[in-house]
């Protein structure tokens, strides 16, 4: 007698006709997908194609308006993120909640729903540490570990609630390529054990080498679905963003002219309590060329930033010197009307006033180089249509120039703010992060903006944590660590593997001071 065939397992997780509609947007709209258990399942779109909406709903954080949860084969309401810790579903949040001045052991039981023994959750966290292989001192503070490390907190600290489903949100925008190989390794060796991974990033290499499948949102709605090791990066790009994926064009090969931005031997404090002190910052910035600087976050990125931006003005003015002036004392606006204009890494609260418009936004910054507040009374028409043309040069998806800087996505607002910034024609622009967040068809349209500043005679300065962005923008490359920056070297003498060991902090022979002007 012929044995029946054996049933094929139910997804892990399967979501079926999901809407969401906030005021003037539907987020999610007829959205489903499944997930297997074992499977790496990426979920691409561009920004606000609804990817964060649909994990919070996975998540527990919002409620769908319609459609259905299945959880193994089991239809499930998920009205809070601990009913979904409770099913299984773990998530691993791009942005990291953890206390600097606290140990790795009382994050990780400060992150627990339940109380546990601490000499019981020391044993199971070594337990995990060594079943992963993953390098990481339980008792060590928070602020003197890595990005790689405190992403490792935050990964045990879901493995500890024996996961079936781990959603992973663009978990390498902050690592080395080192430490994201060894991230893979780790999700690899999680999926094997039977638990699905749902994981969200704009990578698409990583996508390629990581996923086995991929469900592509535009629009809020599903678009396409693909087996990423078989489609191309390019193909998955333009699914993302409904049309052919523009390439960077650089202009005709030319040397930089003269140094418009020189930085000598600046040293400031870290910022407090566990900020990265700057020791002896030396580099130009030429007309005509972008310079890169890399580094992990937290070796003084923020610092450097400041510094140069004039929010904390160096001890001597001759320490930074734009177009032959010596401005290293002067405060900000006297640098941004000198045209020294700069983007720092924190959209909100930093870069824009979440509560104000985006016309209002733009005035913050421009009134020094445009004629937007003559003899300090703002001229309201030209402070929209400064901001309107920002908007639409940089299609940013907003309902217009008076929509308050909170209610766009994080990818309009970086939008916003680069092409607020580009829109003054600096002499130099120095930008932290310019495409963090940013799908890949405004990432293109952000890098061809910075190209084509340069090639109009400014100088641009990109600190970045993405190498592939700095090789692909960048002429000269210099790495930052530990407050310390190398000396720059032409891109195309540099391979990633290299960068990735500086960026680490292994460093090769001594530099000297003027290889800092080379």
């Amino acid at each position: 007698m012929n044995q029946p065939p054996e049933q094929e397992k139910p997804p892990r997780l399967a979501l079926a006709h999901i809407s969401k509609s906030f005021p003037g947007v539907k987020a999610n709209e007829d959205i489903s997908l499944s997930v297997k258990p074992g499977e790496i399942h990426a979920l691409l779109g561009e920004n606000g194609a609804g990817k964060s909406t649909l994990v919070k709903i996975i998540y527990g954080v919002q409620q769908a308006d319609e459609g259905t949860i299945s959880w193994n084969g089991a239809p499930v309401a998920i009205p809070s993120p601990k009913t979904a810790r409770r099913l299984g579903i773990g998530m691993v949040f791009q942005h990291f909640s953890l206390f600097d001045a606290m140990t790795v052991i009382e994050n990780i039981a400060l992150g627990l729903d339940e109380a546990c023994d601490t000499h019981e959750l020391k044993a199971r966290v070594a337990a995990i540490l060594e079943s992963y292989s993953l390098p990481l001192d339980p008792e060590r503070e928070v602020h003197t570990l890595s990005v790689g490390e405190r992403q490792r907190i935050e990964i045990v600290r879901c493995l500890l609630q024996r996961p079936s489903l781990l959603i992973m949100d663009e978990p390498t925008s902050v690592l080395t390529p080192q430490e994201v190989d060894r991230l893979f390794a780790t999700l690899r060796q999680i999926a094997s054990e039977g638990c699905a991974i749902l994981y969200i990033s704009h990578k698409l290499h990583e996508i390629k080498a990581l996923c086995d499948s991929a469900t592509i949102l535009r629009g809020g709605k599903v678009v396409a679905t693909c087996d990423p090791k078989i489609e191309t990066t390019k193909r998955m790009a333009e699914l993302m963003i409904g049309a052919e994926l523009r390439r960077i064009e650089h202009g005709a090969v030319a040397m930089a002219g003269p140094a418009r931005l020189i930085v000598d031997g600046l040293s400031i404090p870290g910022d407090p309590p566990f900020g990265t002190a700057l020791r002896g910052v030396s580099f130009e910035a030429r007309a005509g060329e972008i310079l890169g600087i890399a580094g992990v976050a937290g070796n003084g990125q923020a610092e450097l930033l400041t510094a140069l931006s004039g929010e904390r003005p160096a001890a001597r003015a001759e320490a930074v010197i734009l177009d032959g002036r010596a401005i290293g004392r002067a405060e900000a606006g006297a640098r941004r009307a000198l045209g020294l204009a700069c983007v720092p890494e924190e959209r909100n609260g930093h870069a824009a006033v979440p509560d104000f418009s985006l016309a209002e936004n733009g005035i913050l910054t421009a009134r020094h180089r445009l004629p937007l507040a003559p003899h300090g009374i703002i001229s309201s028409g030209a402070v929209k249509r400064f901001a309107d043309g920002v908007i639409k040069l940089f299609d940013v998806r907003t309902t217009g120039n008076q929509a308050p800087a909170r209610s766009l996505s994080g990818g309009n607002l970086q939008k916003f703010i680069m092409g607020r910034e580009i829109g003054q024609a600096p002499a130099v622009l120095v930008v932290a992060q310019p495409t963090w967040g940013v799908d890949a068809g405004a990432a293109a349209a952000i890098r061809q903006q910075l190209v084509d500043l340069a090639a109009k005679g400014s100088a641009v300065v990109v600190i970045s944590q993405d190498l592939d962005e700095l090789l692909e923008l960048a002429d000269r490359l210099c790495v930052i660590n530990e407050g310390r920056l190398s000396a720059p070297r032409p891109v195309a003498s540099l391979g990633i593997d290299e960068i990735g060991l500086m960026m680490g902090g292994i460093h090769g022979a001594a530099e000297n001071a003027e290889a800092a002007h080379a």
